[in-house]
């Protein structure tokens, strides 16, 4: 069997975002492949650590490594692992993740070049981070981030209730501070508006609750926490509308998963989202931070029904796209062309 080492975070078993490596890793023994990961471990230095660790004892027996690269201090954990597996000649592929990445590539091109250098391959998640970096490396392949369409059960939406779900960590990129104002904006309208947050708490959660005393919010805003990756489907299934409120984005696995159940989406328009929804057909988009954009959007589905059909079903079948069941072939056959390079 050949081994393929996985080098990402695998700490997300209780965010509600469950990492693409870790079902990837899941996933790849049914190919052929016998799979290593690292890191698990939650303290940041120590995750680094073990990762060099596992690097040093396994890049002897390893026929291809497949890293994660994000930009800030992650980046520079990419940069420490290759030169060790470089030493071995160790094939790499590259996987660019986060909607930071593009200005930090921006701020660190030398440094980027340098690292993309090394990869036998470089897979991005969407169009949007493939163009963004194209002129960094020019041998950058798309395979979407995938989720398992069978897991979430399908429900045509017509929005009769204002029923809302925000899944995303509770971090300033994700604005869920806007997520907050747009339910206080509805509720003038809608006196039985609900909104359920989910997600970590990356630094943001205090001030949202006292967002929600402020304004008196208690009664229309829940907040659930993290929640495991096996509740998700019953959390998307007790909604009508998925909102996404993000100032900086990628293609989140969430909305895939909003898409695959139904619910009709309304995201603000940044990253690689127009890559994932496409506006009046799949979900609707706003600018960034506009909350009456959003308001408006999530209005418009509530008063008309074709409307909230016709993206529930177009966000369904969408979805159909991003399914493991075609995703997987596409990384046994970007891992089996990097390992066969193997000296």
């Amino acid at each position: 069997m050949p081994r393929v080492l996985i080098i990402s975070n695998f700490i997300s078993e209780k965010s509600g975002t469950h990492g693409v490596c870790e079902e990837l890793a899941a996933r790849l023994p049914a190919k052929g492949w016998e799979v290593e990961t690292t890191s698990s471990v939650r303290n940041r230095p120590l995750r680094l650590l073990d990762m060099l660790r596992t690097v040093r004892r396994l890049r002897v027996s390893l026929d291809v490594a497949q890293i994660d690269i994000f930009s800030g201090l992650a980046f520079r954990w990419a940069e420490a692992i290759t030169r060790l597996l470089a030493k071995k000649n160790v094939p790499i592929v590259m996987t660019l993740n986060g909607g930071n990445l593009p200005a930090f590539a921006k701020r660190n091109p030398a440094r980027v070049r340098r690292l993309l250098a090394h990869a036998n391959m470089v897979v991005a998640p969407s169009a949007y981070l493939r163009d963004a970096l194209q002129e960094f490396c020019y041998h950058i392949q798309i395979i979407p981030n995938a989720i398992d369409v069978n897991r979430y059960s399908f429900r045509s939406r017509l929005a009769h209730a204002p029923r809302l779900v925000w899944l995303r960590a509770f971090h300033e990129i994700y604005n869920p501070a806007l997520a907050v104002a747009v339910t206080h904006k509805l509720l003038n309208v809608y006196p039985d508006v609900h909104l359920t947050m989910i997600g970590p708490d990356k630094g943001q959660r205090r001030m949202i609750e006292r967002a929600l005393i402020a304004h008196d919010l208690s009664d229309h805003i829940e907040l659930r926490g993290p929640i495991e990756k096996s509740e998700v489907p019953a959390a998307l299934n007790d909604a009508e509308i998925f909102l996404n409120t993000s100032n900086i984005d990628n293609t989140p696995v969430s909305v895939l998963e909003a898409q695959a159940a139904g619910l009709c989406v309304v995201s603000t328009n940044v990253g690689g989202l127009p890559h994932v929804i496409d506006h009046g057909k799949t979900g609707l988009l706003a600018p960034p931070n506009d909350l009456m954009a959003c308001a408006a959007h999530i209005h418009a589905i509530l008063q008309n029904p074709v409307l909230a059909n016709e993206l529930s079903e177009g966000a369904h079948r969408r979805a159909q796209s991003f399914d493991w069941a075609a995703v997987l072939d596409r990384w046994h056959e970007v891992l089996t062309e990097s390992a066969s390079s193997k000296q």
